[in-house]
């Protein structure tokens, strides 16, 4: 890959790379060394692609795989901080519109967290990528009808556990099989 093959590509691909890693890991400054830790990887292992696009594809998967791993790892550590020093992570509340949004943005992180990795990547590259299904599909290895299936999933589990949420009796199970049964909880 020559210096300018792999400028374009670096030019075109990082805001994809850097959406779907900082969603993932909630960490711009992660998401900045996930990514150039692909685009090294990429150029180290001198990895000859047939077209840009390819290349992308793989650079999306090795940049997601990254970010599941960091999320996971930093996940064990606040949870062994917590043990540890049992400490409370809420912070000072500065208003009500503030504080409201916060929790909101909790809930919808907490509940995102709680989704398979299947369902929770392609609903990330979906809705923060701005990726379409075939891309998606691409960048996955999976068909394009099985992302709208799995992005479909993954957005009726977000809203069962959001409901869960501001129902605590009411689970993603409990939805669902309610829904089935033609009732409402």
């Amino acid at each position: 890959m020559t210096e300018a093959d792999f400028r374009l590509l670096f030019n075109s691909a990082f805001p994809v790379l850097y959406k779907v890693a900082c969603r993932i890991t909630n960490s711009g400054e992660a998401a900045e060394d996930l990514c150039q830790e692909a685009f090294f990887r990429l150029h180290e292992k001198n990895m000859v692609f047939p077209n840009q696009e390819e290349a992308k594809y793989w650079l999306i998967r090795v940049v997601k795989n990254a970010a599941l791993n960091y999320a996971k790892r930093k996940q064990r550590e606040r949870k062994a901080y917590q043990r540890a020093f049992k400490e409370n992570t809420r912070q000072e509340e500065t208003g009500e519109t503030k504080l409201l949004k916060k929790e909101t943005r909790e809930e919808v992180l907490e509940a995102l967290e709680k989704l398979p990795d299947g369902l929770r990547v392609v609903l990330i590259l979906k809705e923060y990528s701005e990726m379409n299904y075939k891309e998606i599909g691409r960048a996955l290895g999976i068909n394009e009808g099985n992302v709208k299936v799995r992005v479909f999933r993954a957005r009726e589990r977000l809203t069962a556990l959001l409901k869960g949420i501001a129902n605590p009796g009411v689970t993603a199970e409990t939805v669902s099989v309610t829904e089935s049964q033609g009732g409402a909880e």
